[in-house]
């Protein structure tokens, strides 16, 4: 990318096709989830170098709790074991990471990674890693709803002061900028519960690869069809003068 062309300040990532992957090599599917930590640094990588700010990644959603629970568990021991691989390099990388989800379905083993990770890599200022971790964005709305009722039951706030900030203030991102470009891996074209609200205004880019092999040259793919994108926000492009 050269420096002339628009990058993304926040790009979230649905990474999806995992399972798939690990099927047609006739795999087990937690193999999957294991070849898919590769595709999440390098990602990262690529966002570092190309001056991304937030990079914010689908890792586990409240549905995935419906999983067989052979996987489930797989998926958090791989967390665990990669946090404890991985954080201090990402700190190094100068890269912080937050985790966005209801935390209390979490074993303590888990739980207790979070924290390691998030410590570890506080002080880290060039780019923050969210990951979206028991995340449903349903959820997050319900909850922002009732926080707000709750302000508005002890005189905190009046119903009439709801706009947009309050609510987007109330979410889980709040400490966050919107989206600019979210990417879901292996071709499917949906959301699945991830970043409803904030995703209004967000360029959407579905290539057909897995996520295992999603590498730095197809993020930065991505990034060359963002900087194609024209985005107006609901407004009329103006035309240049003849």
């Amino acid at each position: 990318m050269t420096e002339t062309k628009p990058i993304p300040q926040h790009v979230a990532i649905i990474m999806d096709g995992n399972g798939r992957w690990a099927k047609q090599r006739g795999k087990e599917r937690y193999e999957g989830h294991i070849a898919g930590v590769e595709s999440v640094r390098a990602v990262v990588r690529a966002s570092v170098r190309n001056g991304v700010k937030w990079l914010t990644l689908y890792a586990f959603s409240t549905e995935n709790w419906g999983r067989p629970t052979a996987e489930v568990d797989a998926i958090m021991e791989l967390f665990c074991k990669t946090v404890m691989g991985e954080a201090a390099e990402l700190r190094d990388q100068g890269v912080r990471v937050k985790i966005m989800g209801e935390r209390g379905r979490f074993s303590e083993k888990v739980r207790g990674m979070i924290d390691y990770i998030e410590q570890t890599t506080a002080i880290a200022e060039r780019m923050t890693l969210v990951l979206a971790f028991n995340y449903s964005s349903r959820r997050e709305i319900v909850l922002g709803v009732r926080d707000i009722a709750r302000r508005v039951a002890q005189g905190e706030l009046s119903a009439e002061a709801i706009d947009e900030q309050v609510i987007a203030e109330s979410l889980m991102t709040r400490s966050m900028p919107d989206p600019d470009m979210i990417i879901r891996t292996s071709g499917e074209c949906r959301l699945s519960n991830f970043l409803l609200w904030q995703a209004s205004y967000a360029e959407f880019y579905f290539p057909e690869v897995l996520w295992p092999d999603f590498t730095e040259e197809e993020f930065d793919r991505a990034l060359e069809v963002y900087a194609r994108r024209d985005r107006r926000y609901g407004l009329v492009t103006s035309e240049p003068s003849k």
